[in-house]
């Protein structure tokens, strides 16, 4: 038991700090704080698991359990990426775990027939016909950790570093044994738990940025960003919700935050390279676009009306354009508000709809 603790005594102090973190945090559902425990938990078994195995190589004994010990750290490092998956990409289906389980089912299998691995009587480890399977498997997680986590960010450098770290250090798991070997085995649950921890305090910083409901980047972050290079800011696109407030007033103020969600990651979405989405106010949105021309303008707008039209709920879209700098910003906000109002009125009218004895 001391020779473990010293040997990962980093590790346990990052995962009581982490848990301290978590059990404090007011930024967090319930949901992600109970993944992010059982992450905790997963990453400590492990440790354990490798410390039993290289300890039985070490006094070369144990053949039997050290194969034993291999499957389970073998299965063991897919669940763990998958958990972090489904930990910060909250909606995810069962059947992300299915590689991870097909996984687990060949190594134990392999326990019995070596086709993954095999430990001969003299305890030399070699790689059986399938010997790369647990890093293929591995490696597909850490492409979805990649996806997932950069489809929903706002391609700002401040979501994206963590991002990149994050996969750097799940990929390492996947480079470093065949460079360091059994020497890598020993840090690669403290590797996880600094990764995972890094991400967990940007995540916390860019909530000073970020709306809490939606996702997107929050009112502050969108004056702050107006501040900056106002040169390169070629048009600015309004966003307003249709009937949030019937919603609200008939199926709950839950109902109407469900809408507000669905509709912010349709414009995540369709957005491209230098657009940024602000949630700005309860149902407004706004778009900047830097560097686009006339034609990505258009065809963001047309990729947002396709997006939201896959939904049970509707907008109104308006924008306005620099044209080449001859219109100031405040004229751009005035333009595309105008457009806005004026479709949803449109809008209103073809419903029947009076807003005004609302």
């Amino acid at each position: 038991m001391l020779s473990y603790i010293l040997q990962n005594w980093t590790l346990i102090l990052i995962l009581v700090a982490f848990s301290i973190a978590l059990r404090y945090t007011a930024f967090l559902d319930a949901v992600t704080i109970r993944r992010m425990y059982t992450l905790i938990v997963g990453i400590f078994l492990l440790s354990i698991v490798v410390y039993l195995e290289f300890l039985f190589v070490d006094r070369g004994t144990g053949r039997e359990a050290r194969v034993i010990l291999m499957a389970i750290r073998y299965s063991a490092t897919p669940f763990i990426i998958a958990q972090v998956i489904c930990t910060l990409i909250k909606k995810q289906h069962w059947a992300l775990f299915l590689p991870a389980v097909v996984l687990t089912a060949v190594d134990v299998i392999s326990i019995f027939t070596g086709v993954v691995f095999r430990v001969d009587a003299s305890g030399v480890f070699s790689r059986g016909p399938l010997g790369m399977l647990p890093f293929v498997v591995a490696g597909l997680y850490c492409f979805l950790v990649l996806f997932f986590l950069f489809r929903r960010c706002n391609r700002q450098a401040m979501e994206i570093i963590p991002i990149v770290f994050l996969c750097v250090a799940l990929l390492s798991g996947l480079l470093f044994p065949f460079v360091f070997g059994k020497a890598y085995a020993y840090i690669f649950c403290t590797t996880i738990a600094v990764a995972l921890f890094v991400y967990y305090e940007f995540q916390i910083l860019q909530l000073t940025k970020k709306d809490s409901l939606t996702g997107l980047l929050n009112r502050h972050a969108f004056y702050a960003d107006l501040a900056k290079s106002p040169e390169d800011l070629s048009a600015v696109v309004s966003i307003d919700m249709n009937g949030l407030k019937p919603i609200n007033d008939n199926e709950g103020h839950a109902a109407g935050d469900k809408a507000l969600s669905a509709l912010a990651r349709c414009f995540q979405r369709a957005l491209k390279r230098r657009q940024f989405a602000y949630r700005v106010g309860g149902d407004e949105f706004v778009i900047l676009c830097r560097r686009c021309s006339h034609d990505e303008l258009l065809q963001l707008v047309e990729r947002i009306r396709q997006n939201v039209a896959e939904t049970p709920y509707t907008c109104s879209i308006g924008y306005g354009e620099a044209a080449g700098g001859a219109r100031t910003l405040d004229e751009m906000l005035k333009e595309s508000d105008e457009m806005m109002y004026a479709e949803k009125a449109r809008h209103y009218a073809a419903a029947g709809i009076d807003r005004r004895k609302r």
